[in-house]
């Protein structure tokens, strides 16, 4: 026996109530750490030569006439960054992905498993970047931080863990996988994200990554590594802190970096390009 038509009409009205209404909860991004979903906004593509300030000693200081900021995602508050938002700034969250921090609140939620030994900053651990599902969840919540304070990138710093004596075998692989998790994790929230160093594996990240933050490649002969970012019209943000700036402005210049020269501890003090 067929069904009647006007059983018939209802049924397809609903099948299609409920595809459009898949749909665009699917359009939506995952749900925030309070069940609310959270609407996708657009990354944030640094281009090249941005001039920039890096400040990680204390609170922003906002007194550079720059259009970026890469500050503490710790030591900062949402009030600071609509601060140098209402200036025109866009502001990057430093975050320590790398390393276990024993001055930083979520410290006990490191397992002691994971620590391995000291990397030659005060209070820090190497971590053991293997262990994708405990470090996961522990970088969510504090990129979560950076997005809820109303960052626009991430730098995530320490990224090169398999170069160093962590007290862990680790491998250029094992790094790969973890460093692409961590773009993951700020691109699932909005966030641009820096590759920090870790030069070698360039070629094999520089799709992961929206801009790249170098530390001393003049220094060591080293900033033609970093020409696929600029090639892609990605933004190279660059310091030196023992080079003189006519040791590397010119050619940072040549090469489409946003450079300058800083003291390593990082304060209000900058001298650009």
């Amino acid at each position: 026996m067929s069904r009647p038509a006007v059983w018939c009409a209802a049924l397809l009205t609903a099948v299609a109530a409920a595809a459009l209404t898949s749909c665009s909860a699917s359009a939506e991004r995952p749900a925030d750490g309070h069940g609310t979903p959270s609407p996708a906004r657009a990354v944030w593509k640094p281009r090249p030569g941005l001039a920039w300030q890096w400040q990680l000693d204390g609170k922003v200081d906002a007194s550079a006439d720059v259009p970026v900021y890469d500050i503490d995602g710790f030591e900062n508050s949402a009030a600071d960054v609509a601060r140098l938002h209402r200036a025109g700034r866009k502001v990057i969250c430093y975050v320590n992905v790398g390393a276990w921090e024993d001055f930083r609140p979520d410290r006990g939620a490191f397992p002691r498993s994971v620590l391995g030994k000291p990397n030659g900053w005060s209070g820090e651990r190497w971590l053991d970047i293997r262990r994708l599902t405990v470090l996961r969840p522990i970088m969510e919540r504090r990129f979560d931080m950076c997005r809820d304070k109303g960052f626009d990138a991430v730098e995530p710093d320490l990224v090169e863990g398999y170069g160093n004596d962590t007290g862990f075998p680790l491998t250029a692989r094992d790094q790969l996988r973890y460093n692409k998790m961590i773009a993951a994790i700020a691109h699932e929230r909005g966030l641009s994200v820096g590759l920090k160093n870790d030069l070698p594996q360039i070629p094999q990240l520089v799709g992961d990554f929206d801009f790249a933050v170098n530390e001393e490649c003049a220094q060591y002969d080293e900033c033609g590594e970093l020409s696929p970012f600029i090639a892609a019209g990605k933004a190279v943000f660059h310091v030196e802190y023992a080079e003189p700036r006519s040791a590397f402005c010119a050619e940072s210049r040549r090469l489409g970096f946003s450079s300058m020269r800083k003291k390593p501890e990082l304060g209000v003090w900058r001298s650009s390009c």
